[in-house]
């Protein structure tokens, strides 16, 4: 009877051992102590289809406003400064049409597709300078509708940015971390610049990731993470665990045939 439930408790043992969830471990080669350098001035990219929030300002308020004048919606404070009223998100922002280009107030279309924040305030602060409009304008640009998508073995969804700069880390994190059934080494972001599509593929247990060109994503990035196998080959999973167990279950009976029988 001793054997019989010896031979048991290893066989439960056994099949325990087959359905325990493996533990992810990320960023398996970085050393405590050690120091990265990391990129610090990453800028988002303007694409097609991006809305744009623009503001001019200068030291002389009244002339800023035909710069502002997106919805109609700008006006002078009290004090002097310019303020701009929030109405709806389809009447906020400049869109960026199909062929890179938005259309802004006395300086008329300005092609910024591919350009950077920095990039295109700059084009439009010297377009204003060099047209003697304002001799010393500030230009600040904000996205208003920055968002990446992800799908796979993890929370799959669609999610906005609040600002302009998110990591690939922080975005898995958002969306709820990798499921059990994930490829770490299989974490792509595809990423259309232009009329041009590209895949970068990660491996979260390197460093890596930290060097790659999609770490810092951009606006409408969409994350994909590999599962280990398909949702439907689910079924063949389980037959597989089903033959395993009837397998073990029949050679434990064997044996302890065999026992009864000394």
């Amino acid at each position: 009877m001793r054997n019989k439930l010896l031979l048991l408790g290893l066989l439960v043992a056994l099949l325990s051992s087959c359905s325990s969830p493996k533990k992810f471990v990320y960023l398996q080669d970085m050393k405590v102590g050690e120091k990265e350098a990391f990129n610090i001035k990453h800028e988002a990219i303007v694409h097609r289809d991006d809305r744009l929030r623009i503001t001019v300002t200068c030291k002389s308020p009244e002339l800023a406003i035909p710069f502002n004048n997106q919805s109609g919606l700008v006006s002078i404070t009290a004090d002097g400064g310019v303020e701009t009223r929030r109405g709806t998100s389809a009447e906020q922002g400049y869109r960026v049409d199909i062929d890179g280009n938005i259309i802004f107030p006395i300086l008329g279309k300005l092609k910024v597709e591919g350009l950077t924040v920095s990039q295109v305030s700059e084009l439009i602060r010297n377009k204003i300078i060099e047209g003697n409009y304002i001799n010393d304008p500030q230009v600040s640009i904000e996205f208003l509708n920055f968002k990446y998508s992800v799908l796979g073995a993890t929370g799959a969804g669609v999610y906005s940015v609040d600002g302009d700069r998110i990591t690939l880390l922080e975005a898995l994190a958002q969306s709820g971390d990798l499921a059990n059934n994930a490829r770490l080494d299989q974490v792509l972001v595809i990423r259309e610049m232009g009329n041009e599509r590209q895949v970068y593929a990660h491996d979260m247990r390197s460093k890596e990731i930290f060097n790659s060109p999609a770490f810092y994503l951009q606006q409408n990035d969409v994350i994909y993470v590999v599962p280990k196998y398909r949702k439907q080959d689910t079924e063949s999973k389980v037959l597989q665990y089903l033959t395993l167990v009837l397998s073990m279950a029949t050679a434990a009976s064997s044996i302890l045939w065999y026992i009864d029988r000394r």
